[in-house]
C-alpha cells in the first residue's frame, strides 16, 4: 500500500478560504467519520503584507542563528532516534515497536511511572537493551518535557523524529452539558496544552542538532471540522491540532528554517482502549466494524510513511493518512452492499 502523504502549502501566515467571518460548518450526516481525509483547504498570502509591526530583519537575524548552515548539517539516515510521548499503551505503544522493529531507536514515556517500566521492560525484551528508554512524563507540565528533552539527549544524543501521539478524552463519551470540569480539564490540557508544550520543546530541541528533525502531531475526530457528538471536547481540541501545526509550518518558513518540519500523523480509527470505550451505541459499533483497525496494522503502515519522509530529504511538510475518505468511503459501500467488516471487532444488534 503507497503511503498516503499529502503536500502541506505554508508559504505564509495562511487562512484557510471560506471559513472567515464564522461560516459555519455543514453537520455530517456521519459523525464518527470525523478525522478522515478531507482535501486540504486553499490558502491564501493576504495577512503577512498587512501586518505593520512584521520586522523581516528581525526574523531572519533569528533564523540564521537558529538553522546551521548548509555546510555544517548532518545527514539524516537510519537508523533513526524516535521520541514518541503517550507511548506505553495502544497506537503509540504500536508505533513504537514497529520502528524497533525497523532498527530504529525508540524513547517512549506516560505519565504512569508504572506503565512506562512495563513496557520498556517488554520492549528491551523483544528489540534488546541499546535501542530502548523509558521515562515518566507529563506533557501538561512545562518542567517535564524539557526533562523529557534532556534525557533524549543524554539517552540518543539527538532526535531525528518526534511523535506527538499524547492524547486523552477522558474516558468520558457524554454531552457536553453532563460533562465534568475535572473531564474537560483533562482534555483539553493534554490534547492542546500538552501539544504546544511538545512542539515548543521539540523545534528548539531541533534547531540546535546540525541534522535539524521531524515533528509529527498525530490528529483523530474532529479534525477535519465534522461534528463529534458525545466527545464535543475532543473533537474540538483535535480541530486545534491542524491549526497549529501549519501555523508552525508558516512559522519555520517565515524563519527560513529548513531542516526541521512539521508535520500531520492521522492514523483513523483504531481499536484501542480509547476508541472502544465509546463504543456503546448501534452507529459506533457500525463504523468501528467497518473502519478500524488494530494498532499494529496501523502502525505498520504509518512507520514506513513517517521514515520515508527524512529518507526522501523532502523539505516539504506532509500530511500521512491511513484512513483516506476514498478508502473510508469503499468500505462502507461494501458493507452497505455486500454485508461486509460485519462484527469484526463487536456484535452489532
Amino acid at each position: 500500500m503507497a503511503c498516503a502523504a499529502f503536500p502541506t502549502l505554508t508559504l505564509s501566515l495562511l487562512r484557510p478560504r471560506g471559513l472567515e467571518g464564522g461560516q459555519a460548518t455543514r453537520a455530517s450526516p456521519l459523525p464518527l467519520l470525523a478525522g478522515l481525509d478531507s482535501r486540504n483547504q486553499a490558502t491564501d498570502l493576504s495577512e503577512v503584507s498587512s501586518r505593520r509591526n512584521f520586522d523581516r530583519k528581525s526574523w531572519s537575524r533569528r533564523a540564521i542563528r537558529a538553522e546551521f548552515p548548509p555546510e555544517e548539517r548532518e545527514p539524516m539516515v537510519p537508523p533513526y532516534n524516535v521520541l514518541i510521548t503517550g507511548s506505553t499503551k495502544g497506537i503509540g505503544y504500536a508505533l513504537a515497536k514497529e520502528f524497533l522493529r525497523a532498527g530504529d531507536n525508540v524513547l517512549i514515556c506516560s505519565r504512569s511511572a508504572e506503565r512506562v517500566k512495563s513496557a520498556v521492560e517488554n520492549l528491551k525484551e523483544e528489540y534488546g537493551e541499546q535501542h530502548v528508554w523509558g521515562t515518566v512524563c507529563d506533557v501538561r507540565v512545562g518542567k517535564d518535557v524539557k526533562e523529557l528533552v534532556a534525557f533524549a539527549r543524554e539517552k540518543m544524543k539527538y532526535v531525528d523524529i518526534w511523535i506527538n501521539n499524547a492524547g486523552s478524552n477522558a474516558y468520558s463519551y457524554k454531552p457536553l452539558a453532563e460533562t465534568s470540569d475535572e473531564d474537560l480539564m483533562e482534555v483539553v490540557t493534554t490534547n492542546t496544552l500538552g501539544l504546544m508544550i511538545c512542539c515548543r520543546e521539540a523545534i528548539n530541541l531541533m534547531l540546535s542538532q546540525p541534522r535539524g528533525g521531524h515533528i509529527f502531531n498525530i490528529d483523530g475526530a474532529g479534525s477535519d471540522g465534522r461534528p463529534t457528538p458525545r466527545f464535543a471536547a475532543y473533537g474540538a481540541t483535535k480541530r486545534s491540532v491542524v491549526h497549529l501545526t501549519k501555523s508552525l509550518q508558516a512559522e519555520l518558513q517565515m524563519q527560513d528554517v529548513k531542516n526541521v518540519m512539521v508535520h500531520n500523523l492521522s492514523p483513523g480509527m483504531v481499536t484501542t482502549d480509547l476508541l472502544m470505550s465509546g463504543a456503546t451505541t448501534k452507529q459506533a459499533k457500525f463504523f468501528i466494524n467497518i473502519l478500524a483497525e488494530p494498532p499494529e496494522v496501523v502502525a505498520e503502515y504509518l512507520v514506513r510513511c513517517v521514515r520515508s519522509v527524512p529518507t526522501s530529504g523532502t523539505q516539504k511538510p506532509t500530511y500521512i493518512r491511513f484512513l483516506t475518505g476514498l478508502k473510508a468511503y469503499s468500505q462502507i459501500f461494501s458493507r452497505i452492499a455486500f454485508g461486509a467488516r460485519r462484527n469484526r471487532h463487536l456484535i452489532e444488534d
